[in-house]
Order: structure tokens, then C-alpha cells, then sequence
């Protein structure tokens, strides 16, 4: 295991840097996701989150979201979602990804973000992933991040 960081060390505007952790999103009794070219995304007071290249996407399980949904995050752009749709069973909004990332972030294309607790198991070598609280951030929390983590109540204001 690598060693423990804490969320507050983590930088602001945020860092993205490459993982060769083994990482896998399984739903619906289906792989989805089995990588060791995901980017990790630094940013204070969040556990990382991880974007995994589209090619390692299993094919065809990812539809733009019918919500039509756009977020902007100052640093890295304007986000588009994603539904998952396995065996005719649609979640929505699993993902996100940045089609036209800002300076900096040029390495976000072609991957995308999926929201841990949206999906039935997330892992990093193996380990199984805690979503990161609330419902907006999608951070990965294992044994290697510590916190106290941005996303629950009353931390709205940090």
C-alpha cells in the first residue's frame, strides 16, 4: 500500500497526475472499467477522483445523459454527463467529462469520471472505494487519502 495523504496536503487549483493502480468499476454483475492508465485529480480537501481513459470503458455501456446536464469547474472547464445503461437498466448521471478541458488540464480529454456510489463496486488495487459524502463530488476514498473530506453537511463553506 502507498503511503497515507492527507486531503489538505493536496494543491489548489488541482493537480492531475497518472496511476498505475488496478482499477476497476463493476455493475450489474458486469466489468465496466479494468485500467491502469487512469489520472488522479488532486484537490484540497478531496479524496482523489479518478478518470479512466474511454478506451478502457466497456463498449457501448456509456450514453451521453438524456438530462443534458453541464457543470463548470473553474480550473478544468465545462463537464458534460454520462448515463450508464447496462442490461437496459439506465443510471443516470454516472459520470462526467470535460470534451474541451482549459489549459493545464489538456490530459482529462478522452477520459471520464464515474461516481463510486452510483455503481455496485469500485475498486483500486483491490481495495474497495467509499464515495466521497454528498451527492456533487466524486471523490474515492481507500486507506490511502485522509480527511476530514469536503461534500458532507456543514461543509458547504470550506
Amino acid at each position: 500500500m502507498a503511503t497515507s495523504e492527507s486531503v489538505w496536503d493536496y494543491p489548489r487549483p488541482p493537480r492531475v497526475e497518472p496511476s498505475t493502480e488496478h482499477v476497476v468499476v463493476e455493475h450489474r454483475g458486469r466489468r465496466i472499467v479494468d485500467t491502469r492508465r487512469a489520472l488522479r485529480v488532486l484537490e484540497t480537501s478531496h479524496p482523489p477522483t479518478y478518470y479512466v481513459p474511454v478506451a478502457d470503458v466497456a463498449a457501448g455501456v456509456l450514453e451521453p445523459a438524456r438530462s443534458r446536464l453541464r457543470t463548470s469547474c473553474e480550473f478544468k472547464g465545462v463537464a458534460g454527463y454520462w448515463d450508464l445503461v447496462v442490461d437496459g437498466a439506465r443510471v443516470a448521471e454516472v459520470g462526467w467529462s470535460y470534451p474541451r478541458p482549459r489549459p493545464g488540464y489538456e490530459a482529462l480529454l478522452g477520459h471520464v469520471a464515474l461516481y463510486p456510489g452510483r455503481v455496485d463496486r469500485v475498486s483500486v488495487d483491490d481495495e474497495v472505494v467509499q464515495p466521497q459524502p454528498g451527492d456533487f463530488y466524486g471523490g474515492w476514498i481507500t486507506s490511502r487519502v485522509r480527511g476530514p473530506f469536503k461534500g458532507g453537511p456543514g461543509t458547504s463553506g470550506w
